[in-house]
């Protein structure tokens, strides 16, 4: 599927100038662009606003489509792989990433998700939040949504 671009104009506050007089600010055009996920579900792989880049959440499936065997360290290191990929995707890096939500069915497994995801990252790191979930989808360990900006 090919990506989908809307301009959405931006309201801005009128700027007051000396002597009391308003003068509305100019309103500029900011593109947003949804890059479809591929498949039939009901979400965009990415939305684009500008030079931000809105992810959807991954979880550590392979090319196949199924969560890769091993454990929460594993899936974490294919969940990444799988973010890197769409940011390639979409002309950005890992260095563009600004945050990062994390959920874990077991927040036992923070330490472990944490070292993997600590190696990968690349300083300075993005903001983060991790939340314990009572469930992902595909039965998955871990999932993680990022946003990137330029």
């Amino acid at each position: 599927m090919k990506p989908f671009t809307v301009l959405v104009p931006l309201l801005l506050v009128p700027v007051a100038l000396a002597g009391g007089a308003e003068v509305p600010a100019p309103t500029p055009t900011l593109a947003i662009t949804y890059h479809p996920s591929g498949g039939t579900l009901p979400f965009s792989d990415a939305v684009e606003v500008g030079n931000t880049l809105y992810l959807s959440g991954k979880v550590g499936t392979g090319a196949d489509g199924k969560l890769v065997a091993g454990g929460v360290q594993a899936e974490t290191r294919q969940v990444l792989d799988n973010i890197e990929a769409s940011l390639e995707r979409y002309g950005y890096a890992r260095a563009h990433l600004v945050k990062c939500t994390v959920m874990l069915t077991d927040m036992q497994d923070f330490a472990a998700m944490n070292e993997v995801y600590g190696a990968w990252m690349v300083k300075p790191y993005p903001a983060r939040s991790t939340l314990g979930v009572s469930g992902l989808a595909l039965g998955a360990s871990v999932e993680i949504e990022c946003i990137a900006a330029k």
